[in-house]
């Protein structure tokens, strides 16, 4: 029996509630592990993730058995579910905006969006953004909100 060849990249982009600057240190790379993770479980093959301290990237192979809604929703809710099992204090909460951006990648591209997803903080840094790629339904409605 013949298999189907199938190349589904999904880059994704998602910001933390409020856009509070949450995702540093510690709480980053729980979060990023437990991203890993789901992405696993659900036989996501996660290319790149990488973010600042109020949103993140996520560069996705979409398995056949997946949408990308359903994908976002497990892993944001894993993400979150995570960080706040763990938390210290009951005071300390994580949440996710509702929003996110998403965006199909020929596989010519996988290289050039794993690379801007992997330096995220330096292209932040020395304003060298891609607006194609920053562009989430989070930063449209924000950017609505103040023009």
């Amino acid at each position: 029996m013949r298999r189907a060849g199938l190349a589904v990249y999904i880059h994704l982009a998602w910001a933390t509630w409020d856009r509070l600057p949450l995702l540093r240190g510690d709480v980053e790379r729980h979060i990023y592990r437990a991203i890993g993770a789901k992405c696993e479980e659900l036989g996501a093959e996660m290319v790149a993730l990488g973010g600042v301290e109020d949103h993140i990237h996520l560069l996705v192979g979409l398995p056949t058995t997946l949408s990308i809604a359903d994908l976002v929703k497990h892993v944001k809710g894993a993400s979150s579910h995570a960080l706040n099992e763990q938390a210290s204090s009951k005071d300390a909460f994580f949440k996710w905006q509702g929003a996110y951006g998403a965006c199909s990648v020929s596989p010519e591209d996988l290289g050039k969006v794993t690379e801007y997803i992997k330096h995220q903080r330096a292209h932040h840094a020395a304003g060298t953004l891609d607006p194609a790629l920053e562009q989430s339904s989070a930063d449209k409605k924000d950017r609505e909100a103040g023009s």
